[in-house]
């Protein structure tokens, strides 16, 4: 091969993985409208970060319902555990948090091709990810709460919030918040009141079990 033809070759492939990391990581944005708005408003030093899926973006009274702690929500709506691992450094490291909680998974359900056992690996390697640069900071995980819309998936979820537990409970400085049980009846049934007629977001009252079930472990 000659050198034009190399030269062509060389560039085609670099087209070919830009075009194929947009396609891939469709959340480019929504990334880059946070990080806009970092920069007309200075975002707080050292927050206590929660970061995650929608069940964190659409948590509206968060800074109500833990003012006194600096807190500071970087939620992206649809997110995977691989978005929250490709964008580590826009959404996690960027902010230098004292304390991160973590609610990424539920969206990782619908994927036929994701077991419990899969879901399990991506959350170790974003815990991996973190660790390999904030060996220290506390991480709280939130496990994957049980919608509605998913009842399909909810021996899938059951079983991954486990496998992430037991995985966790061997770990430093990490706690993982289970809110699974809270949200069912005394039966183990699901409770469509509350959600949204969507019944995958929360209401009011479902972010007042999150709010009662994570402030013991936020630090102040």
């Amino acid at each position: 091969m000659n050198k034009k033809l190399l030269l062509l070759a060389c560039f085609c492939l670099l087209i070919n993985t830009a075009f194929a990391q947009t396609q891939q990581h469709q959340f480019w944005n929504d990334v880059q409208t946070i990080k806009k708005y970092d920069q007309m408003y200075k975002p707080p030093v050292h927050p206590i970060l929660f970061v995650g899926s929608s069940s964190i973006r659409k948590w509206d009274n968060l800074q109500l319902d833990f003012g006194k702690y600096n807190v500071l929500n970087r939620g992206v709506g649809g997110t995977v555990t691989d978005d929250i691992s490709f964008y580590v450094n826009d959404l996690i490291f960027a902010y230098q948090p004292r304390q991160i909680i973590l609610y990424v998974g539920e969206n990782d359900l619908p994927n036929e091709k994701n077991t419990a056992d899969s879901i399990l690996n991506k959350t170790i390697r974003l815990y991996n990810l973190i660790r390999g640069k904030m060996p220290e900071v506390p991480i709280a995980y939130i496990a994957l709460k049980p919608s509605p819309s998913r009842e399909k998936y909810f021996q899938k979820a059951k079983k991954a919030n486990e496998l992430i537990k037991v995985f966790l409970a061997k770990q430093k400085n990490t706690a993982f918040v289970n809110i699974f049980p809270l949200m069912l009846t005394k039966e183990g049934k699901m409770r469509p009141e509350l959600f949204v007629s969507d019944m995958l977001h929360m209401k009011p009252e479902g972010y007042a079990i999150w709010k009662k079930a994570v402030e013991p472990y936020l630090k102040k």
